[in-house]
């Protein structure tokens, strides 16, 4: 049977999955905080690795400064990630802040925005018309 997946596919997983233990058991960094992997992209060459990240953010916290920390343990990082994986090369990890979730919810909010003042709308329309 042919593979489903691709190694670079499998490979990216399994550093997701990698980091995300990492990130959670290893790093101490209070600027980190709450941090949730949502995708890695690796190169084909399996040579570079592009993780995008969305942080949960508690009091003055800012995703800023928590991708700043994960930048400056990089090489930390990419040591502990050597060890877990079993790679002839590991890859060069760069982190991303990913905006999706942020922007999810902006547009979920302008949705029910027009909703509610569509319906807003058809009441102030079915009122004047009971006059």
């Amino acid at each position: 049977m042919a593979r489903e997946f691709s190694r670079t596919q499998r490979v990216s997983q399994q550093v997701q999955k990698e980091l995300a233990v990492i990130l959670q058991r290893e790093i101490k960094d209070p600027r980190i905080g709450m941090v949730t992997i949502s995708d890695v992209e690796v190169s084909r060459d399996l040579a570079y690795a592009k993780v995008f990240v969305t942080f949960l953010t508690i009091g003055d916290q800012t995703p800023e400064q928590g991708l700043e920390a994960l930048n400056e343990a990089e090489g930390y990082i990419r040591s502990l990630l050597g060890k877990a994986m079993r790679l002839r090369i590991v890859p060069e990890v760069t982190f991303i802040y990913d905006q999706s979730l942020v922007e999810g919810m902006r547009m979920s909010n302008l949705v029910s925005q027009v909703i509610k003042d569509d319906e807003d709308r058809h009441q102030d329309d079915s009122v004047e018309g009971d006059k």
